[in-house]
């Protein structure tokens, strides 16, 4: 398939530290040729035990760096951008995580700088779509036998939410991961949004409207709703029962260990995103370093991208104005495909 792919990353912090250990250790035909990151001493750390890797304090320099044929993006969101228009500039296949850039504006773009390419170059990082329980989901959905659609029951719960968190993170950090899905599972566009807020959890920090319920409406009329809880206290919980006209399927209930000892039993349940959805990152970076060295670009799109931005947006006006939002897409360049392919 040709040579090993060196990959420049982009932060190495906790998910970029993760990443790199995935790209060293689990995943073939791929290796880290450049760190960037501000804490270059982190960096270091991180890559401690590796050859032949580079650590940069600037993303432009590992982008340069000998032997890197492509990037991940895993800095904080409001770098995606440079980092994104960088790697168009010199030709770099990207894998971006989430999100691919935070607010519309920038997002737009993105999206028309690649689409001035007139070829896809960047890979965005909603995992979810290579989670063996999505895909099998998505798969009976398309099959056509549970019949049309009608609604998706979406749970997003966090054992706890990190320092500085705020209300609208917790549509536009968390729930961004249902929007995709939604997206994808329905191969429909969302239009419109409404947030309800319950009464604070006493285990939310001062301030944080936790938990949330969200309605999406989509363009053909279904309707998905989400409930999100980041500070729920016991443990990370992702769940989606999709309703259709002949019957419903639901996701994330055995996702767990049961232990049985004497005098009773007990199940495991995930504490982060890491553990719930580590198959799920390595089967994505596995499908973006093969696609990558086949020379091509699958998986979501700067269209699934930017799509996401416009709607969290919109989410954050919501819960800001207590109004029903509509959203308002750019017009689809020619180059993306419909949401569920």
């Amino acid at each position: 398939m040709g040579e090993v792919l060196g990959v420049a990353v982009l932060g190495a912090g906790h998910m970029g530290a993760d990443h790199i250990r995935r790209l060293a250790h689990l995943v073939s035909g791929a290796r880290v040729a450049a760190v960037a990151d501000p804490d270059t001493e982190r960096a270091q750390e991180v890559v401690a035990g590796l050859d032949g890797v580079s650590v940069h304090a600037e993303a432009a320099a590992a982008l340069d760096a000998p032997g890197v044929g492509a990037v991940l993006i895993a800095s904080p969101g409001p770098a995606h951008e440079e980092a994104l228009l960088a790697a168009f500039d010199r030709g770099l296949p990207v894998l971006c995580e989430k999100p691919m850039v935070p607010d519309s504006t920038g997002a737009l773009r993105v999206l028309e700088a690649e689409a001035r390419l007139g070829r896809r170059l960047a890979q965005i990082g909603f995992m979810r779509r290579y989670d063996a329980e999505y895909q099998r989901l998505k798969s009976l959905l398309d099959g056509g036998g549970l019949g049309r659609p009608l609604m998706l029951h979406c749970t997003h719960r966090n054992v706890s939410s990190p320092p500085g968190f705020t209300s609208a993170m917790l549509i536009d950090s968390s729930v961004s991961h249902e929007i995709d899905a939604a997206r994808w599972l329905l191969g429909q566009e969302l239009t419109a949004v409404t947030v309800l807020r319950p009464a604070s959890s006493s285990g939310a920090p001062q301030g944080l409207a936790d938990p949330q319920f969200v309605v999406f409406e989509t363009e053909r009329g279904a309707l998905v709703d989400v409930e999100v809880f980041v500070n729920c206290g016991f443990g990370y919980q992702v769940r989606c029962e999709a309703v259709c006209e002949a019957g419903s399927a639901r996701i994330g209930d055995e996702h767990t260990m049961v232990v049985t000892t004497r005098g009773g039993a007990r199940e495991d349940v995930a504490q982060d995103y890491l553990v719930r959805f580590a198959d799920a990152y390595d089967r994505e970076l596995r499908a973006w370093v093969d696609a990558t060295r086949r020379g091509r670009v699958t998986g979501p799109s700067a269209w699934d991208g930017y799509a996401a931005s416009v709607v969290a947006e919109a989410g954050v006006r919501a819960l800001e104005t207590g109004r029903r939002t509509t959203v308002e897409l750019a017009p689809r360049p020619g180059l993306y495909a419909t949401p569920g392919r």
